[in-house]
């Protein structure tokens, strides 16, 4: 066994070589949460998007009680356009520059032109939509596996399915893309907090409990499959971006 000389291991070099280990032992450096674009047009839009994406589902509530699949599947491309114009102008794409930490400018220096995002990447826009279009079967069966109709309400449960993709699915493309390194956090559940992440955690959580008031007698025209659903993901989605953009940005389970 070899002995390690106290005088070494005081040493800059020797604190050096200690950390190279101990990285080296821990294997890659985590995940980093993705900022939102700085620019103030992408802050007017991440702040006033909760808002216009809940008035909308509030507008549409009563078509979603009377018939559930004629309401998500009328609702769904003016929810994908509402996504996509969301994560072009405040989230950047999988890959940019923008997704790495921020470098913290000397006393003096101005930043440098194009250090922002530059602009929305139509590639990265088309991958995360087939991507999330794909990921919609693993939720339908997903539902299933939690209790959903099987044999019955295949278009409810689908449709569903749908909405939960663009919702939580789309952006984590959309900024993640298809690293297995930043996938394997997030399906783990130890990704670090940013409004992305929020947000298919919230969307996953308000599922959940949307299921809560469907079994029970209250006899309400509401509770029929899938409208607590949908109520739990919009909901859980909004809060859990909001959230992990403030509150617990950067902050992992």
């Amino acid at each position: 066994m070899a002995l390690l000389d106290p005088v070494t291991m005081s040493s800059p070099i020797g604190k050096a070589r200690t950390g190279e280990a101990s990285k080296s032992k821990d294997g890659e450096t985590p995940t980093q949460a993705v900022r939102t674009i700085a620019s103030p047009l992408a802050q007017v839009v991440r702040h006033a998007y909760p808002v216009l994406l809940l008035s909308l589902f509030i507008l549409r509530f009563d078509a979603l009680v009377a018939d559930p699949v004629t309401a998500m599947s009328s609702s769904l491309p003016v929810v994908v356009a509402m996504q996509i114009g969301y994560v072009v102008t405040c989230l950047p794409p999988a890959g940019s520059q923008t997704t790495k930490p921020a470098k913290k400018l000397r006393p003096g220096e101005k930043k440098k032109p194009g250090s922002e995002s530059a602009g929305p990447n139509i590639a990265t826009i088309i991958v995360a939509l087939i991507l999330s279009g794909i990921a919609t079967l693993a939720l339908y069966a997903i539902l299933i596996l939690f209790g959903a109709p099987f044999l019955t309400h295949v278009p409810h449960t689908f449709l569903c399915s749908t909405h939960m993709a663009a919702l939580g699915l789309f952006p984590l493309f959309y900024t993640r893309g298809v690293s297995s390194k930043d996938w394997l956090e997030v399906l783990s559940v130890r990704a670090p907090f940013d409004e992305a992440f929020g947000g298919l955690t919230g969307a996953c959580l308000g599922a959940w409990l949307g299921a809560v008031p469907i079994p029970l007698d209250w006899d309400r025209e509401w509770q029929k499959w899938p409208v607590t659903i949908l109520c739990g993901v919009y909901s859980g989605y909004l809060a859990g971006k909001v959230l992990g953009g403030t509150l617990a940005f950067g902050k992992r389970f």
